[in-house]
């Protein structure tokens, strides 16, 4: 099922294509506020169900989006079990829409599958300690299924003009960020001080501004990547300059120092050692980037067989509610 709250092809069906995922229906709800696309999702994602030859036996939903939340509304007031993958993560911001879609979602949930003990321990903290279970994270079984299906440095080498290893990969689309009119100038004094090549793939909703922002040269302006070559990237820069929640985690995996353009996350583990870095563009950006992890990389989210763990549980667990 895809909601269609991300329906551009380059941030959507590019990577369904690279992950062969094949969808059954889309609710091609598109753009508008938070309610706006909440309430398409409920009332279409409810039709849905009502249509289904069987009944559903259990609604699983993943992350922090809109879509999360409401088809977790829709299956918590049609008494279908809900399971939540991605659960207990906490950036104690509630100004950020996608942690009141957590907290929501994970106070509707059945099952709670957590990507670490850290999501256990913020869940055990609010009192929900039924159906919880540490499995890893999915996003870490993709990477390293599909990191060796790559050709390194050929995204690179089509952006830079020659092969090329050591640039930075940056990448910004919250509104807190975006949507704030000193951004761009602020960041534009900061990348003039910086002297690598930085590879941009900037989010369809900032580009207008983006492109009209007097970069420096050496920051290269793409469209958004698909999924194989968010990897090459990953794999041949040396720094990760973003505020996304995924890439935070991906650029770790990829044992490469990130910077997160924000004032917290919700991937706390990756801040140890500094392998990622909390800051402003207040900050010296340079001199973060001329630093090293204090410490070994370890593994971080599981081991790569998350999805077999939550297949496994759902097996063992929905037969329960049927």
């Amino acid at each position: 099922m895809h909601s269609g709250q991300h329906y551009d092809h380059a941030m959507s069906g590019r990577f369904l294509e690279d992950l062969g995922i094949i969808i059954d229906a889309n609710l091609e709800v598109g753009s508008g506020s938070h309610a706006q696309q909440t309430a398409k999702i409920m009332s279409r994602f409810e039709n849905y169900l009502a249509a289904l030859e069987t009944p559903a036996d259990a609604v699983l939903v993943y992350g922090d989006t809109n879509s999360t939340l409401a088809a977790a509304l829709v299956a918590a007031k049609l008494h279908i079990p809900l399971v939540h993958v991605e659960a207990g993560l906490r950036s104690y911001n509630r100004s950020m829409p996608e942690e009141l879609n957590r907290v929501v979602t994970d106070r509707l949930s059945e099952l709670l599958f957590c990507s670490s003990e850290e999501g256990k321990t913020n869940l055990v903290r609010e009192g929900i300690t039924e159906g919880v279970y540490v499995t890893g994270d999915v996003m870490f079984d993709a990477f390293r299924h599909f990191s060796s299906r790559i050709t390194p440095g050929v995204t690179a080498a089509r952006v830079l003009g020659e092969m090329q290893t050591g640039f930075i990969l940056m990448t910004l689309h919250r509104p807190s960020n975006t949507d704030d009119p000193s951004f761009l100038p602020r960041l534009r004094a900061v990348l003039k001080q910086i002297n690598v090549p930085v590879i941009w793939p900037v989010h369809p909703r900032f580009q207008a501004a983006v492109e009209a922002a007097d970069l420096p040269n050496h920051v290269h302006l793409i469209e958004p990547v698909g999924y194989f070559e968010m990897l090459d990237l990953l794999d041949g820069c040396g720094h990760v300059i973003t505020d996304s929640g995924g890439l935070q985690k991906e650029a770790y995996w990829a044992h490469r120092p990130c910077i997160t353009l924000r004032e917290e996350t919700e991937w706390v583990e990756t801040l140890h050692g500094q392998w990622n870095v909390l800051a402003n563009l207040n900050d010296e950006l340079p001199a973060l980037l001329a630093r090293t992890p204090e410490t070994n990389w370890t593994p971080l989210y599981g081991d790569g067989q998350a999805c077999t763990r939550i297949a496994g549980i759902l097996r063992d667990c929905l037969d329960r509610y049927s």
